[in-house]
């Protein structure tokens, strides 16, 4: 039995990439999964049928699963999200939002439908996803269910050409800390990844700097080196967990430190300028040795395949 069995998901943005690998492990543990995609290029233009593709090699295998082709960036595509788990598999127990887009310019280029459209997909397709799965849960009684979102390193460290994106990844951490605060009555989880992985929205960027990608790097950095982690997230297992956002990439499984006072300085009144000269740079100092100790405790230890040991 699979530690899904008995389960059903809706997982959005699963037609490729990450979201078709957590679809196909999902189901494979036993999962009944909603297939979400709009079929769209990386950008979010055009629509085809990859929903349908990823519900059928589900099904030849065995599983149960079905094509959810509606655009979760609105209220109804939400709803509606819901509405099909709840018809064809009567219930929903998993959310996992997944889907993006990409619409890379640094600010100077950056046009005001590239904003809007980033932001729409990332952070308004939670919303959009998540409010009609919260309000179920509380109505339906529907306890120990759990919700995996997606930030990424470019909003929780920042990377370049990418402030639409980030912000809206940035978003997403701030949204599931209030979301695991507002359904933990309900024993509902809610727990964000940082994935790093080899998908169609990354490549590019590995090409453009002049980076060839190889068969061998696919493997090393795929996609699947996700769907263990969100699978795992998704189980009873992980029925203590919640608030935290776990960074994956390539084998590595790893917690990231959420916000945090590292020092501080009260004063009886207002602080003055001439102060503030002299204890700003006593805070940055604490920050820089704070840095440091995370960066170190941070490095991974190596797990030897198979020997369930420390190297």
């Amino acid at each position: 039995m699979g530690v899904l069995e008995g389960k059903v998901a809706a997982i959005t943005g699963a037609g490729r990439g990450i979201g078709r690998e957590m679809a196909i492990m999902f189901a494979h543990e036993g999962a009944k999964v909603v297939v979400n995609d709009l079929g769209g290029a990386t950008d979010g233009s055009g629509t085809d049928g990859i929903a349908d593709d990823v519900a059928a090699e589900i099904i030849a295998h065995g599983g149960e699963a079905i094509a959810h082709r509606e655009d979760i960036a609105t209220v109804a595509g939400g709803e509606s999200l819901l509405a099909t788990a709840c018809e064809h598999f009567g219930g929903l127990d998993i959310l996992v939002n997944n889907a993006g887009i990409l619409r890379d310019r640094t600010l100077f280029n950056m046009e005001e439908q590239d904003w809007d459209a980033v932001i729409r997909v990332h952070l308004k397709g939670h919303y959009c996803c998540s409010r009609p799965f919260a309000r179920y849960i509380r109505e339906q009684g529907r306890n120990h269910c759990r919700i995996i979102n997606f930030s990424s390193v470019s909003g929780l460290f920042g990377n370049f050409g990418q402030s639409n994106y980030g912000a809206a990844k940035a978003g997403i951490a701030g949204f599931s800390r209030v979301l695991a605060l507002e359904l933990g009555k309900y024993g509902c989880t809610v727990n964000t990844i940082s994935p790093a992985a080899l998908t169609r929205m990354t490549i590019p960027l590995r090409e453009r700097r002049g980076e060839t990608v190889s068969e061998q790097d696919l493997i090393d950095s795929g996609p699947h080196h996700i769907a263990p982690v969100a699978t795992w997230l998704a189980s009873e297992a992980a029925g203590h967990i919640s608030s935290q956002i776990f960074h994956v990439a390539n084998g590595l499984v790893g917690i990231m430190q959420q916000p945090a006072i590292i020092a501080s300085f009260q004063h009886e009144r207002a602080w003055t300028l001439e102060e503030l000269d002299e204890y700003m740079p006593k805070l940055l100092q604490a920050k820089k040795e704070h840095d440091r100790e995370t960066a170190e405790a941070g490095k991974p230890v190596m797990i030897k395949a198979g020997w369930g040991s420390q190297n």
